[in-house]
């Protein structure tokens, strides 16, 4: 069935479920003391690590530089969405062209323990308050991040990037810190099936117009390809060559502080998911001028309708991260 034909049948909706509770709008954020500056000092280690990568490897990101496949995709709003997920660019059905770009995080070796990354960039897009809007969404593998702030991320990607030695030594200095890289990189060590047969997450809720919600895309195919791990590009390749693949784009909306935390990335949602649009990728084969494109783009939260902001300490920081990273790869934002 194509994407833009599917409609979630009234009964299946979450609001029509036994025990579901009404979104709410008492969301808040917590901004932290001289938050800006704390940002701007964390932004300047992804600067050192992406300017170490720069002498090995040529310009490219600090994180994610190692793109799997750029592709084409159209993303498609779904019809009869209740009225608080209908917001933004998901206010009516409509069915927008995306470029969508894959990633490993931080090797580039497809079966090395990672997160991934599922960037999508829709173009061209219409929300209530604006046309012509490009929203970007970007999710991982992982659901949750176990950190206390931003500052617990920028140390464990320094810990992790560091040689034997000098991590040896942060590793004696910041014990709690050491406990958080060893609890993530557990999570990274999971199985990676491939990116048709993984969800990926938003990990931080975005707005939803007054309401806000994480992200999640759910898995096109249960078929695993057992030697997927190898090649990732292969593997999405091969299924494309075959046929369409189509992911159902999720939201899961705020209910309260204790069960829906906005700045908690290490708590897993207790809140039904509803599924707001189709991610369809149709049936391609590797472009070169497309990947040359992608490769040269921002894939970045901020880059949003303003009735989908970026919410969360965790996001803000990543702001100013972005920022230098622009700078940096010398492309526009």
């Amino acid at each position: 069935m194509a994407a833009y034909d599917y409609v979630v049948a009234a009964d299946d909706r979450p609001e029509h479920r036994e025990g579901f509770h009404m979104p709410s709008t008492e969301w808040r954020e917590v901004f932290l003391p001289d938050e800006s500056t704390r940002h701007a000092d964390q932004a300047r280690v992804f600067t050192e690590l992406q300017r170490k990568r720069l002498k090995k490897q040529g310009h490219g990101r600090a994180l994610h530089r190692n793109g799997v496949a750029a592709l084409k995709a159209v993303l498609a709003v779904e019809g009869d969405l209740p009225e608080y997920a209908r917001q933004g660019i998901f206010a009516t059905p409509s069915a927008f062209e995306a470029h969508v770009r894959l990633s490993n995080g931080n090797f580039s070796l497809d079966r090395a323990p990672d997160i991934r990354g599922f960037a999508i960039k829709v173009l061209g897009a219409s929300t209530p308050s604006s046309t012509g809007v490009e929203q970007n969404f970007t999710l991982v593998s992982q659901e949750t991040l176990k950190v206390s702030g931003s500052a617990d991320v920028v140390g464990i990607v320094d810990l992790s990037t560091s040689a034997p030695g000098a991590a040896l030594r942060k590793v004696a200095t910041k014990p709690q810190l050491t406990r958080s890289a060893v609890v993530n990189f557990r999570d990274m060590a999971k199985p990676f099936s491939g990116f048709a047969t993984h969800d990926f997450f938003s990990i931080m809720p975005i707005t939803f117009g007054d309401y806000a919600a994480r992200l999640k895309l759910c898995a096109a195919s249960t078929a695993v390809n057992k030697e997927a791990r190898k090649d990732l590009a292969a593997d999405i390749f091969g299924r494309l060559a075959d046929d369409d693949l189509e992911f159902l784009f999720q939201a899961q909306f705020f209910e309260d502080e204790r069960r829906t935390p906005i700045e908690d990335s290490s708590v897993r949602w207790d809140a039904p998911w509803l599924t707001v649009a189709r991610l369809c990728l149709p049936r391609q084969a590797p472009d070169e001028a497309l990947a040359e494109a992608v490769e040269k783009s921002s894939f970045n939260p901020w880059i949003a309708a303003t009735e989908h902001r970026p919410l969360g300490e965790l996001m803000r920081a990543r702001q100013a991260a972005y920022a230098l990273s622009w700078h940096n790869r010398g492309v526009a934002p």
